[in-house]
């Protein structure tokens, strides 16, 4: 039977759309920050251009907001309301996304390519561009401004042949500011039972080995990434079910090596720690940062589809391990409704992952992804 008709046959009672207030919010107020800042930055491109060739060249292709307001002896008064409007949208852009507590600054410029970098490096003026709004498979053009104040419409699959500034977040320190985020409101929303312990109890016993499964390999066939968002920030999202209480757990786990589709990574990475899942299942699901996630929001939406998921099973013991199916499924069947814009992206999923089992070369239900999985138990130090 579909999937979808089964899911939609076992919990008629959820049949709610998950469209929260917030959808497509974060994302707007992060285009037009950007779109902002590339116009800003295009007018006074004479100002920071010493700045931009000083931090952008063949051992990196970006410039950081401490690199581009660093102080100067004698800076301007344009200077110094330059920087001031570039540490405004910086805050704003760390707000947009809910890790104002966890970031220090995000803001950055970017050479698109690396290909771009000689042309640049030889005098000719660049383009400054931003991501645009919405799901990047609606996109048909993006919108770039030229340092004379002129608007251009570069094709969203043809590499510019002129140098291109991307106004971004850096993804790596959003990602990891974002992945924080989660993970601390998931441990609010299912907090460790307290447990009141006995004199004997408080005794240290032997330490026990823990049960792990390790991604060996990793491939991607398609990172979803056009030419203007650069490298893909990839994290995995493991599904499963308590194993004491009738609630989900969620694991977030950073990828931060998987930056290019076609290419296969070997990362020896522990991505289930077993002692937090019942029946020894697990779901893992690829996501791929963007910046229009609010993160705490994501959080707080993916432990209520996964908690209303739970509720409506009376026995989750008579359907076991089906039920983490279900789960992943419906975060699955959520996403394109609008709480994923041109938010994180569904790269592809792998179902029923079990303790103790080896997968070599498993392919992903989308056939995007191509991975090898091996348990792996590690036993205590002594």
């Amino acid at each position: 039977m579909n999937k979808k008709i089964l899911i939609s046959l076992l919990f008629a009672g959820l049949t709610q759309v998950f469209t929260p207030a917030f959808a497509g919010s974060a994302d707007n107020n992060v285009v037009e920050i950007k779109r902002n800042t590339a116009k800003q930055l295009s007018q006074d491109y004479a100002q920071i251009a010493p700045t931009l060739h000083r931090s952008i060249n063949s051992y990196g292709l970006n410039a950081s907001l401490s690199a581009l307001t660093q102080p100067q002896a004698r800076s301007s008064r344009s200077k110094r309301s330059l920087d001031s409007q570039l540490h405004s949208a910086d805050r704003a852009l760390r707000e947009a996304q809910g890790v104002e507590q966890v970031a220090d600054q995000l803001l950055e410029v970017r050479l698109a390519d690396p290909s771009m970098l000689a042309r640049w490096q030889a005098g000719q003026a660049p383009l400054f561009a931003f991501e645009p709004a919405g799901d990047e498979k609606t996109w048909t053009q993006i919108e770039a401004f030229d340092i004379e104040g002129n608007t251009h419409w570069l094709d969203v699959n043809q590499m510019p042949d002129r140098p291109v500034l991307v106004v971004d977040t850096n993804g790596k320190a959003a990602l990891k500011a974002g992945l924080e985020v989660m993970r601390r409101t998931l441990a609010e929303q299912n907090p460790a039972p307290r447990v009141r312990r006995s004199a004997p109890m408080m005794a240290q016993g032997p330490a026990q080995p823990i049960d792990t499964t390790v991604l060996k390999t990793i491939r991607l066939e398609d990172d979803q990434e056009p030419w203007i968002s650069g490298a893909a920030e990839v994290y995995a999202i493991v599904t499963g079910v308590n194993p004491s209480r009738d609630e989900p757990t969620l694991d977030i786990v950073d990828m931060p090596y998987l930056d290019y589709d076609k290419t296969t990574y070997y990362p020896n990475q522990v991505m289930i720690h077993w002692d937090r899942y019942r029946w020894g299942a697990a779901d893992v699901i690829l996501m791929e940062q963007d910046d229009g996630t609010n993160y705490k929001e994501l959080a707080l939406k993916l432990n209520e589809v996964a908690s209303d998921i739970i509720a409506a099973i009376p026995d989750l013991e008579v359907q076991a391990y089906g039920v983490i199916t279900q789960i992943t499924g419906k975060i699955i069947e959520a996403i394109p409704d609008g709480w994923l814009t041109n938010d994180d992206d569904f790269v592809d999923v792998f179902y029923t992952l079990l303790k103790g089992r080896e997968y070599p070369d498993q392919h992903g239900a989308g056939g995007n992804a191509t991975a090898s999985w091996e348990p792996l138990t590690i036993e205590p130090t002594e």
